[in-house]
């Protein structure tokens, strides 16, 4: 029963219109660090937890510069991408980890953070 709800809930969050509200990036804090990162025994046991939860404590200043577009911080007060891998939130969120995963990845070919804005916003955004 509770997953049946669960299933409707993210069916109607990735069915919903596309409102084209702007989205407006963080700007990385200065010295941020990925220290309330939840270490990897306190990682939810989904897929690609582990791997977007390493990207946060690898990236701390990268994901901090991200908006997050499962809209935690209208919901959940989160300043940024980083913010979702200090609870168990991001390792329970398909667009946390998809984020963090595709930043880390397009940070190591060498993009700029303007450019993982970017495409971060055209396959998450909504």
């Amino acid at each position: 029963m509770v997953a049946g709800v669960a299933a409707l809930a993210l069916g109607f969050l990735l069915l919903r219109p596309k409102t084209g509200h702007t989205v407006v990036h963080p700007e990385p804090r200065p010295g941020v660090t990925s220290d309330h990162v939840l270490p990897s025994g306190m990682v939810p046991h989904a897929s690609q937890a582990l791997e977007a939860y390493e990207a946060a404590r690898r990236n701390p200043q990268l994901l901090d510069g991200l908006y997050c577009h499962c809209e935690c911080s209208k919901y959940f007060g989160h300043r940024s991408l980083l913010t979702c891998f200090e609870s168990n939130h991001g390792g329970n969120c398909d667009i946390c980890m998809g984020e963090a995963i595709l930043a880390t990845q397009l940070a190591a070919r060498g993009n700029s953070l303007a450019q993982i804005r970017q495409a971060i916003d055209a396959q998450f955004g909504s």
